[in-house]
This record gives structure tokens, sequence and C-alpha cells, in this order.
């Protein structure tokens, strides 16, 4: 008998730990901090320029909105491009509202090259700007020229 009420003892204080462990649980996932929407999208934009394939593709244009359009307090920047994979065209916009001191999107040159780092499991997932790459370019030409090569173009033009 006495081997009985140590056992209901024993599973009634185990059932009390699990119990516990559980509500400890549920208080910890009910008040962890939870990123925000521009820290997932950093993490995207990372995770990206870390591991994301560059392809070539093409900058389309350009979208300014205003905090009405975009019911943003800041607005809303964006870049449109466009890029193939694997005979697939994707057209795409990136936010570079919070990327402003990276890149001027008054700057950039329409249907110019650009590089596109691209998921290579999800290719829509792409991106054209991050903090640490860009693939916007100041020249159609994707290597730069020599400056004498260059001075040598210039003098054969006029």
């Amino acid at each position: 008998m006495y081997g009985i009420t140590l056992r209901a003892t024993q599973m009634a204080g185990g059932i009390t730990v699990v119990a516990a462990m559980a509500i400890a649980g549920v208080v910890y996932w009910m008040s962890r901090k939870r990123p925000s929407p521009d820290e997932l999208e950093r993490d995207r934009r990372d995770a990206l320029v870390q591991k994301g394939r560059i392809i070539d593709g093409t900058v389309l244009d350009i979208s300014e909105l205003s905090p009405e359009e975009s019911s943003r307090p800041l607005g809303m920047q964006l870049i449109l491009y466009q890029y193939d994979v694997a005979g697939v065209t994707y057209e795409c916009s990136q936010d570079v509202t919070l990327l402003q001191h990276v890149v001027d999107i008054h700057k950039i040159r329409l249907s110019f090259p650009s590089s596109v780092r691209y998921d290579p499991h999800n290719p829509g997932n792409s991106l054209i700007v991050a903090e640490n790459w860009s693939g916007l370019r100041d020249t159609a030409n994707s290597i730069p020229l020599h400056p004498l090569r260059r001075a040598n173009a210039r003098q054969a033009i006029v």
C-alpha cells in the first residue's frame, strides 16, 4: 500500500513539473521580442548578400510614393528591375526607403544594366541594393575602361 502512495506522489510531482515547464514556455513565447518588419527585411537582404547568386538585370524605373499613397510616415522609394533566370523573366521592385544613405534613386540611370542577387531556391526573392552591396552601375560597361583607352575612345568620337 505504501508503494502505491509513493508512486502516486511521484507521478503528481512529475505532472506538476511538466505543467510548470509548459506554463514557462507559453509565458516565454508570449513575452519574447518579435522582430519588426524592418528587421526581417534587413535579415533577408543580409542572407541574399551572403548566399545569393549574382545575375545580370536591368533597371526599369523608379517610383516615389508619398506618405499618403504608401500609408507609411516616410513614404516609399522603389527601384523596379528585371532579370532572367532559367528562361523566366522576373520583374521586381525593391523598397529602398531605409537605404537612402546607400542609394539616391534620383541618380539611378534607367534602362542601364545592373547586377541582381537572387535566391537560387526561390528566384523571385532578389535584391538590387543592400547596406554593403550594390548591383547598380555608373556605366553601361560592366568592366570600366582603362583611363587611357577611354581618352582614345573620346578622341575617336570627336
